[in-house]
C-alpha cells in the first residue's frame, strides 16, 4: 500500500474523488464513514442499511449536514442526487450495486447469505467489491474471485481485518526472500464451546456489541473464519483440526512455533494458528536459509534465530479498509484473496446433542460452531461448512455434542444464492 496517500492527494487535486458505497452502517460501516471523510480523494458516496436512521447517522456522525443528504431507493433519483454532488441514503443495497458513479462496494453487514448477494450483484454491475464480511468469503471467495476476474473487477478483503493484517507481513516477508513458516494472529479471550447468545448476553450489552458476535468471537468460529481466509490467500494450512491456539507472548513465539522435532510445537511448518496472550496484533515467523541476513537480524535485535517473528500489534478493522478501496480503484489490486480453490473449511461441530427434527441456527448462536480444517479432509470426511448451516437447517438424524456434522446429518436449505455459488465452485476448483 506504499504511495497511495500521494495517489489519493493527486485524485482531490484534480478535482475527482472515488466514490465508494458502503452498506451496513453498524459500528464498523459508521466507523468507515466517518474515516473516509478524513481522506482525500474518496467520498462514502452512499450507505445502505435497512435501519435508515443508522445509515443516516453514519453521514451525521462524519460531518455532513442534513441538506447534502438524499433519502432514496430510487436508482435515478440516486444517479442525479450523486451527479448534483451529494450522498445518499437508502435501503435496497441493490441500487447501491447499480448506480452509475460508484467505483467500489464494501460489504460491511458480516451476513453470510446477503454477503453473497451484495458481492455477486456488485461484479456483475462491474464494481469492485470490497468484503468486509470475513465469512461469506471463506465459504465462496474462489468463485466470486473468479467472477470478478472474468468481469475485469477487484475482490478482495479488507485491510484491517486480521486476515488482511497478516497479508501484509506476508506479502513483506515473502517479497524480501524470507521463508514464511507460520501465519497467524491473536486472540482475546479463551476458547468456550459452550458459550451461546444467552450466556455472553451481559458481557456483549456492556461492549455495545451484539450477543451472536460474542459468541462467535469466544466460540471461536470467527477466529477459524479469519484463518481460513489466510490458508486460501497463501495456501498455508491448519496444522492441526481447530489450530493449536497456545498461550504466549511475542518474545517466545519463535521458538513455540517451531517443530517437535525442534523443541516446538508444531508437525510441519507452512501453517496457521492463533495465539491467546498477543490480541490484537498479527505475526508471521520467518526464517533465512543465509548466514548474512541470520547475522544481521540478530544485530538488529530480532533474535538468535532461526525463526523469527515479524509482529505487528494492531489491526484497525475498518477505519483501514478505505485503504483497500483505494488499492483496487488506483492500483486494481487486491489485499488479499483466493490463490485458486479453497485451501481450509470452517467444518460444523455440534454445540450441544441434536435431534432428529429439529432445526439448527449457525454459528454464533446455540446449536453449533466452527473449526478450521484442510479443505480436502473436510470434503473427504463429507463436513458440511459452518457457513451453509442456517435457521432453515433440519436434522435428519441424532448427533451428539462435539461431533461433526457430515451431510448426511442434516437437510441443507438450497434456496439461497451463497449455496448456488458454492455448488458452482465446487465443480470448477472441486
Amino acid at each position: 500500500m506504499y504511495n497511495l496517500n500521494r495517489e489519493l492527494a493527486k485524485i482531490e487535486q484534480r478535482g475527482e474523488k472515488i466514490r465508494v458505497a458502503i452498506i451496513g452502517a453498524g459500528q464498523m460501516g459508521n466507523g468507515m464513514v466517518s474515516q473516509v471523510a478524513s481522506m482525500k480523494g474518496m467520498e462514502s458516496t452512499i450507505v445502505v442499511d435497512i435501519n435508515e436512521e443508522l445509515a443516516k447517522k453514519a453521514f451525521l456522525d462524519a460531518g455532513f449536514t442534513e441538506d447534502k443528504i438524499v433519502s432514496t431507493n430510487d436508482l435515478d433519483e440516486i444517479n442525479n442526487a450523486i451527479a448534483e454532488d451529494k450522498v445518499v441514503v437508502s435501503t435496497d443495497f441493490l441500487q447501491a450495486c447499480k448506480a452509475d458513479k460508484i467505483d467500489c462496494v464494501v460489504d460491511a453487514t458480516g451476513g453470510l447469505e446477503i454477503g453473497a448477494e451484495i458481492a455477486f450483484n456488485t461484479i456483475l454491475n462491474k464494481k469492485h467489491v470490497v468484503m468486509l464480511n470475513a465469512e461469506t468469503d471463506s465459504v465462496i471467495g474462489p468463485i466470486l474471485k473468479k467472477l470478478a476476474d472474468d468481469a475485469g473487477v477487484i475482490f478482495t478483503g479488507s485491510a484491517g481485518d486480521e486476515p488482511g493484517a497478516v497479508m501484509e507481513l506476508y506479502d513483506f516477508a515473502d517479497a524480501m526472500g524470507f521463508d514464511v513458516r507460520v501465519i497467524g494472529k491473536g486472540k482475546n479471550n479463551k476458547l468456550d464451546f459452550d458459550c451461546n447468545p444467552d450466556t455472553v448476553r451481559e458481557e456483549a450489552i456492556s461492549r455495545g456489541a451484539s450477543p451472536h458476535m460474542i459468541t462467535s468471537f469466544k466460540e471461536g468460529t470467527k477466529t477459524m473464519v479469519e484463518m481460513a481466509l489466510m490458508c486460501n490467500a497463501t495456501g498455508f494450512v491448519p496444522d492441526v483440526r481447530g489450530a493449536h491456539g497456545i498461550d504466549s507472548d511475542v518474545k517466545s513465539l519463535p521458538q513455540k512455533y517451531s517443530t517437535k522435532e525442534e523443541g516446538g510445537v508444531l508437525n510441519n511448518y507452512g501453517v496457521v494458528d492463533f495465539v491467546n496472550g498477543i490480541a490484537p496484533g498479527v505475526f508471521a515467523i520467518v526464517s533465512h536459509k543465509l548466514k548474512s541476513v541470520n547475522e544481521e537480524m540478530k544485530y538488529l535485535s530480532m533474535g538468535d534465530g532461526p525463526n523469527y517473528i515479524l509482529y505487528r500489534p494492531y489491526h484497525l478493522c475498518s477505519l483501514e479498509t478505505p485503504l483497500s478501496v483505494a488499492m483496487a480503484v488506483i492500483e486494481n489490486k487486491a489485499t488479499i484473496a483466493p490463490k485458486g480453490g479453497l485451501v481450509a473449511e470452517v467444518i460444523t461441530v455440534a454445540k450441544k446433542d441434536l435431534r432428529a427434527g429439529e432445526y439448527m441456527d449457525g454459528y454464533g448462536m446455540y446449536t453449533c460452531y466452527g473449526l478450521i480444517e484442510k479443505y480436502e479432509v473436510a470434503k473427504e470426511q463429507n463436513a458440511v461448512p459452518i457457513g451453509l448451516v442456517n435457521k432453515k437447517t433440519k436434522v435428519l438424524k441424532d448427533i451428539k455434542k462435539g461431533e461433526v456434522i457430515t451431510y448426511d446429518m442434516v437437510e441443507i436449505d438450497k434456496t439461497s444464492l451463497l449455496y448456488h455459488l458454492r455448488q458452482v465452485q465446487e465443480k470448477i476448483f472441486g
